[in-house]
């Protein structure tokens, strides 16, 4: 066990203060260089438009931007260059994404009437444009793109933009054009880091086309990515944006019943997406965490990332807890991106969490699942964004307002109401503008 040096947190020890401190995010999340260097990107796109763009391409991917046609040509040789067993797995993956988002998706609510001719509902409309943002690069996550695009899709969002960083060497990988065939996208751009993102909330001009701003920003990344976002929903009418989804996060809950061999794979599942992400496990047991330890030092060497999983455990924290209650209160102050609990009746533990991205109950539901094939997308808040936001949903690509229509006779019934609450707070105008409707 001397391998891995592993921060043991003893919760009953600590008071308020302590037990926040022990919960931290990586440094490296809000590290004020990421700041500086985002804002460096922005200013100089804002000034310089697409050149600055293909510039900071150039510098920091080694590639200029590229708009990649998703063709039936192109879909063809991307299939012929991967298993059939993989290509049929993305379909599946896409067709469960799909199923889900359209089950799940907004309705408007019927017409509520509050007082006799006064009835309002509420009704949802898909937003104009959407940027979709991609992680890749050493490790092409096209199943963010199923996870992004196809909500919007069923939300029914007028222009989808996707952007994702190129392969080493320049190029994309087939099963990003698989993927994007299969959300029905006909474009991909060859892009990445906070350049995407300030493409997306500028527009740019490029060589191969045109990325026009959009109205909300989405997707996971890197610190910068994450900060870009941040920057750029903070700019006077600048995009919103979904959510902080930053470097990917894992808190398990185990006690003695856990696998720990599963236990443990899940922590590394996680460790392996980069040096930032953050994996903590939650016991009452010594004797799990102790079963734990030994399973992933002994699953670690063997993986092909093993050094990146290495270096996110060095963030890794143990949390020793008392009973099942004070596990769920760690993770709810830590408000974890994914939660795995895998306890002796976990479905017990569920009613007791209220800050989550996407919980996952017993051993069998591997986080895994939910990011490739389960159905829900597994685009989530991180840094304790679940405690006040949920993952992306249709929802995400749509905008509700209320309707309301009155009738002469509510109107009636109403407007006395309304002026005299409008003359308590001193607003006269208002108060008259009811007057009109009251009748008297």
């Amino acid at each position: 066990m001397a391998d891995l040096n592993w921060n043991r947190i003893d919760w009953s020890a600590l008071y308020e203060a302590g037990r926040r401190a022990a919960l931290a995010r990586p440094t490296r999340r809000s590290d004020d260089s990421v700041s500086s260097v985002v804002r460096e990107i922005f200013d100089d796109v804002r000034t310089r438009g697409g050149q600055a763009v293909t510039d900071w391409a150039v510098r920091l991917d080694k590639a200029p931007p590229r708009r990649v046609a998703v063709t039936e040509e192109a879909v063809a040789k991307a299939r012929d260059t991967l298993p059939p067993a993989d290509t049929r797995a993305i379909r599946i993956a896409a067709e469960n994404v799909r199923v889900f988002h359209q089950a799940t998706r907004p309705e408007d609510s019927p017409f509520i009437e509050t007082t006799p001719g006064v009835l309002s509902r509420l009704v949802w409309r898909p937003i104009g444009a959407a940027g979709l943002y991609v992680p890749g690069g050493t490790a092409p996550l096209f199943s963010s793109l199923l996870m992004l695009a196809i909500p919007a899709e069923v939300a029914g969002v007028g222009r989808r933009v996707a952007v994702t960083p190129p392969r080493p060497d320049g190029s994309v990988h087939p099963a990003m054009i698989l993927a994007a065939a299969e959300a029905g996208l006909e474009e991909i751009w060859l892009l990445g880091g906070a350049q995407a993102i300030a493409a997306l909330t500028f527009g740019a001009v490029l060589e191969d086309g045109e990325i026009a701003p959009c109205d909300k920003l989405f997707g996971p990344g890197n610190a910068y990515v994450a900060e870009a976002k941040r920057q750029a929903s903070a700019l006077p009418g600048g995009p919103a944006q979904d959510m902080p989804a930053g470097p990917s996060e894992l808190l398990v809950i185990a006690d003695r019943d856990t696998d720990f061999e599963i236990a443990a794979a899940d922590l590394l599942s996680q460790a392996e997406h980069d040096a930032d992400a953050q994996v903590i496990l939650v016991s009452d047991s010594r004797t799990a965490v102790a079963g734990i330890l030994e399973e992933v030092e002994r699953q670690l060497p063997s993986l092909p990332r093993a050094e990146v999983a290495r270096a996110s455990l060095s963030e890794a924290r143990i949390v020793l807890v008392r009973d099942r209650e004070e596990a769920c209160a760690v993770s709810n102050l830590y408000g974890p991106e994914h939660l795995s609990i895998q306890t002796r009746d976990p479905e017990e533990m569920v009613e007791q969490i209220t800050a989550a991205g996407a919980v996952f109950v017993g051993g069998w539901a591997a986080e895994t699942l939910g990011d490739y094939a389960a159905g829900p997308s597994h685009v989530l808040p991180t840094d304790g964004g679940a405690r006040t936001l949920g993952g992306i949903t249709t929802a995400s690509f749509m905008t509700s307002m209320s309707v309301q229509t009155v009738t002469q006779a509510g109107a009636a019934a109403l407007a006395p109401v309304a002026a005299r609450l409008a003359r308590l707070e001193g607003l006269e105008a208002h108060a008259r503008s009811a007057d009109l409707r009251s009748g008297s």
